[in-house]
């Protein structure tokens, strides 16, 4: 369930930006795990990433928040895995989807304050408990073969 902070940013983002776009990106370690993050103002695990800002490119909102909410900084381009369509989370929303490979990113120190309960490195083949409906997909379209879906999360 969305907090009410969520609802009013969503509202605000709904009347200030009529279409709406997201990053996130599954960025592997030596080990083939995949960094995912819990935030303190929505339940659940996801990939790291977030809005794009006005005037901002796409690979420049990545690198802004992988560094935010990770302390990964890309050291080489990541390839787009996917483009979807997030109306379940609102209309005229979406999200593209990187994949950083090991060796394509170096750690530094995460600039986030307050935004990231949680962080962990997890098998893709084994998600963690509480993962939302799209990360799940995402992570088996990536790593198990599963087609892929026009659609971040499953329609109801």
């Amino acid at each position: 369930m969305p907090t009410l902070r969520t609802l009013a940013f969503q509202t605000w983002f709904r009347i200030s930006r009529p279409v709406t776009l997201g990053v996130r990106a599954a960025v592997e370690n030596a080990d083939g795990h995949v960094f995912m993050v819990r935030h303190t103002y929505t339940p659940g695990w996801y990939m790291p990433g977030g809005g794009v800002e006005r005037g901002e490119p796409a690979l420049e909102a990545l690198r802004r928040e992988l560094v935010e909410e990770g302390g990964i900084q890309l050291t080489a381009e990541p390839k787009v895995f996917g483009f979807y369509s997030n109306h379940h989370n609102f209309r005229n929303d979406h999200v593209l989807l990187y994949h950083v490979p090991w060796g394509s990113w170096e750690q530094v120190s995460a600039t986030s304050t307050g935004e990231i309960a949680e962080t962990a490195w997890v098998d893709p083949h084994a998600p963690p408990d509480g993962i939302t409906a799209g990360n799940l997909r995402r992570l088996e379209e990536l790593y198990r073969g599963a087609p892929v879906s026009p659609w971040w999360a499953p329609r109801t």
